[in-house]
This record gives structure tokens, sequence and C-alpha cells, in this order.
């Protein structure tokens, strides 16, 4: 009787042992897993309240310059640094690109007076047909041509619509590939949270 007790015991010190090595570690993990999950700033906050993930580290966005619609004139992205920037690659084809042209030029009418610019790459298409898309539906914000498809190669773009959000200092904060609804109450939040930003 006496010997059973004795293993017994030893069983019941070692699970104590064994309970307590693995309870520790794993509170440690919890807790790395909340400080993760943790808004890091206001901003990243807004944006994932709108649905939007923010890059983990944002990287300066690849100059470009490209003729615009309207004039011919060359422009460069590099022009617009200062500015929040919608970098927003599309056709006139492109169903999805099309559905969200209403809610960029809300967005683009918002903004524009408080530092937000649209600079639009259309893909491949020929100038004529750009101009009377954006004459047909009453879009106002810049657009470039994109003849040779160049500037899509050096963005890496698979689909479209694909859009970047830049910062006044021409990092990338956000990547979206696909159809976004721009112009919502949450996005309008995130909008502002970036033009009023100074990290």
């Amino acid at each position: 009787m006496k010997k059973i007790n004795k293993q017994t015991g030893i069983f019941g010190t070692i699970g104590v042992v064994l309970l307590l090595l693995t309870l520790f570690p794993l509170s440690s993990c919890s807790k790395k897993n909340q400080d993760k999950d943790t808004p890091v700033s206001n901003l990243e906050k807004a944006f994932t309240d709108a649905g939007l993930r923010t890059l983990k580290e944002r990287v300066q966005a690849k100059d470009f310059s490209l003729p615009l619609a309207s004039t011919g004139k060359t422009q460069s992205l590099s022009g617009y640094k200062g500015k929040v920037v919608f970098l927003n690659f599309w056709t006139t084809w492109c169903t999805n690109c099309r559905a969200e042209m209403e809610s960029l030029e809300a967005v683009y009418n918002r903004y524009r007076d408080q530092g937000l610019e649209m600079f639009t790459v259309n893909c491949l298409e020929k100038k004529a047909d750009v101009l009377a898309f954006m004459e047909t539906n009453g879009l106002s914000f810049p657009v470039v041509l994109d003849l040779d498809g160049q500037v899509g190669t050096m963005y890496g773009i698979q689909a479209i619509p694909t859009t970047f959000i830049l910062d006044r200092e021409g990092k990338i904060v956000a990547h979206i590939v696909g159809y976004i609804d721009w112009d919502t109450p949450e996005l309008n939040l995130a909008m502002e949270e970036l033009l009023n930003s100074v990290d």
C-alpha cells in the first residue's frame, strides 16, 4: 500500500512540473500573439477597420514618367511627392475597373484640396478610347497612358484593377488587388487619417 502511494506521489509531482512547464510557454506565446494583433498606429487601425491591410514596412514607390491622356504632357509619379497618392492601374474594358471609377472620382473630389491625388495608369489602350471613357463617365482625375505596358510590368501588375496607396513621402502604405468601393465611411476615415498622418 505504501509503495502505490509513493508511485502516485512521484507521478503527481512530475505531472505538476510538466503542467507548469507547459503553461509558461503558452502564456508567453499568448502575449506575443496579443502584441502582434494590437494595431501599432491609428493609421493601421483605420485601414484595418476599413477592411484593408497596411504594409508592415513601407517601401518607396518606383518612379516613372508617362504621357497624360488629356494633354500628352509627360507626368512623373515623383511630381506628386508631398501628396497622398492613389496609384491605380486599370482599363476601360475591365468590368471591375469601371465599377470603382465613380467612387474614385468621389474620393478625389472630396480630398484633393487636402493633399490627395489620383494618378491612374491606363494599361495598353489608345488615347482616344481612354478620353472617350473619361468624358462619358464624367471623370476628372489625371490619367496617364502605359501604351507599351512597361510600367505595369515594373509594378508586377497581374490583375486589374490594382491600387497602391502612397503616403506623402512616396512610400507605399497599402497594395490592393481587385474592386473596392472607395467611397465608404470607413475608407473616408482611413483617408483622413493618412492625410493627417505625420509619420
